[in-house]
């Protein structure tokens, strides 16, 4: 299996793509100005208490307060308390590997008797912002790497389950014990299978002088405050995800590019060549058919093979999956086997669903009936090992006498979906555009303005694939005649993410040259002020003798 990992940055989102065979499978966004990530860890300070929901809300910055379960201050809470308190301003600082652990909390204690208002706190989020929802908070840190999990606050060393020779598991547990501090745990990760025992040491004493300098950040700072931010997006899954099935990593912005390739050099020096710098005209998810694709996300229709279809409806309380058949018509002494075909079919495309999508909580299938139980089995057990790939926590129970399929998935970040479901600003909502007829006048207007009030001489108009050809049709084209008459060199980029009456008007460094902040660092031309000319001079030019001044009032008066 081929896998690619496409990466474009904008001045306020990275968008990231992960393909598998040229299929996107996998689509993450990572907003700039929100700064919230899962597995940052923050000095937060306890807003308020509820009993009544054995909760704490903690401020950390966010907008909204973030949300702590009486469950998620871990089992030594009181140790790390114990240790933040210590690394105040001022205290004598305690480190873990010299000190005694306090006994693990009871599992049904109430939150009040560890958490008071105004209480600084060590957390971790361990899931973003959602909707009206502040983010969730964990006291139960852990700090992630390549090959391992580091775990403060135990002496344990944990196996993936899916380590399956017990010669690697022996040698993986010997290598961390050998290097593990007192009073750290580790849970060693699938990808140190392939892992030189020293990678494996790196990791851990890595992970290790993370957690120190992390603690060294809670007397640099006051809550709410960042201690320590996980690594972008990009690199998270490139940590994650990287290994001998990934063709290649390419990315539109050379400081991504580059922090990249650190990283990369950093782990495997070996994979740095698969890190591409993209440096095309045509748009990066364009130049990989990435923008079609994201189209087709957002449906409410997914087609299948052979005319069969999914119609995907998601609400607040779950999401509903519907399968069709269509038009698929065979013989009618076959017909379980041909709905066995088309739910496994779209068993497959839900899976990919899943993850594209990033839909969590519960999903509720209606599958094709089917009268066998061996055919409800098959269907089971292959949606079990189509989900095996995905790396939210999912459960999935049998088919029930209705035919539904029931499946609760882990939900850490925002519904992809929701994020474009708002008012359309092309039409406001009403469904309607103006007429493409003016868009042609419209995209002159704003070049006669930019050209002669503004002193531009080159515009890139980022415009529909149908509305670059009209621009760009014949010799005369429009474009020309646009760049003769204004003086300016222009620029026609065909984008598939643009509607087909949108157009962006970006200067050569892609920035949007329409932007207010943008305009008023333009000087627009000056124009020299015209100095009135002298009435004497205007008297004769215009041949005309001047005026007997009148007389005065006193000498008319004498001569009376």
């Amino acid at each position: 299996m081929n896998r690619e990992l496409i990466i474009n940055v904008t001045s306020t989102e990275i968008n990231i793509a992960l393909c598998e065979d040229k299929v996107l499978v996998e689509l993450g966004k990572d907003m700039a100005q929100t700064g919230f990530s899962v597995g940052d860890i923050y000095l937060g300070k306890v807003r308020k208490i509820m009993p009544g929901l054995n909760a704490a809300f903690v401020n950390i910055g966010h907008e909204r307060d973030a949300f702590i379960h009486y469950q998620d201050l871990g089992p030594h809470f009181s140790s790390l308390d114990k240790i933040v308190d210590s690394w105040a301003p001022g205290k004598k600082c305690i480190r873990l590997d010299a000190m005694k652990i306090d006994t693990a909390l009871e599992k049904d204690g109430r939150i009040a008797d560890h958490l008071q208002v105004g209480q600084t706190v060590m957390v971790q989020v361990s899931k973003e912002a959602i909707s009206t929802k502040g983010p969730r908070l964990t006291c139960d840190i852990s700090l992630p790497g390549r090959n391992i999990v580091l775990v403060p606050f135990s002496s344990k060393v944990f196996l993936s389950q899916k380590i399956r020779s017990n010669e690697e598991k022996k040698r993986l547990k010997r290598v961390a014990q050998g290097v593990l501090p007192k009073n750290f745990g580790v849970i060693i990760r699938t990808a140190a299978t392939n892992a030189t025992d020293l990678d494996v040491e790196q990791d851990i004493l890595a992970a290790v002088e993370k957690w120190n300098k992390t603690l060294q950040q809670i007397r640099r700072h006051q809550a709410p405050a960042l201690l320590m931010g996980e690594m972008s997006r990009a690199n998270t899954i490139i940590r994650d995800s990287l290994d001998g099935s990934f063709t290649q990593i390419c990315v539109d912005d050379e400081g991504m590019y580059n922090e990249i390739r650190s990283y990369i050099e950093s782990v495997d020096p070996e994979k740095v060549k698969l890190v591409k710098l993209y440096r095309g005209s045509v748009p990066i998810f364009d130049n990989f058919d990435i923008s079609r694709q994201i189209k087709s996300l957002f449906a409410r229709y997914v087609s299948l093979k052979r005319g069969a279809y999914l119609i995907i409806e998601s609400t607040e309380a779950m999401n509903v999956i519907d399968v069709n058949s269509g038009n698929r018509t065979k013989a009618d002494d076959n017909q379980e086997q041909h709905v066995l075909e088309v739910n496994l079919a779209a068993a497959a495309e839900v899976a990919r669903q899943l993850r594209l999508r990033d839909l969590g909580g519960i999903v509720i299938i209606d599958f094709i009936d089917m009268h066998k139980a061996t055919s409800r089995q098959l269907l089971y057990e292959e949606m079990q090992r189509l989900m095996a790939t995905d790396k939210a926590r999912h459960t999935i129970l049998p088919l029930t006498k209705f035919g539904l399929m029931q499946i609760t998935r882990q939900r850490i970040r925002p519904v992809a979906v929701k994020d474009i479901q708002e008012v359309c600003p092309t039409c406001g909502g009403t469904g309607k555009i103006e007429p493409t007829v003016l868009l042609e006048k419209s995209i002159e207007n704003q070049l006669s303005l930019l050209a002669e009030e503004h002193g531009e001489r080159f515009v890139n108009l980022v415009v529909s694939p149908y509305v670059a050809a009209y621009l760009k049709q014949g010799v005369i084209s429009l474009r020309n005649r646009w760049a003769l008459r204004y003086g300016m060199w222009i620029k026609i980029t065909a984008s598939q993410a643009a509607g087909i009456v949108d157009v962006k008007y970006l200067d050569s460094k892609g920035e949007d040259m329409l932007h207010p902040n943008y305009i008023g660092h333009r000087k627009p031309k000056k124009v020299e002020p015209q100095q009135p000319e002298r009435k004497d001079k205007e008297r004769k030019s215009s041949g005309s003798r001047p005026k007997r001044r009148g007389k005065k009032p006193s000498e008319t008066k004498d001569k009376e």
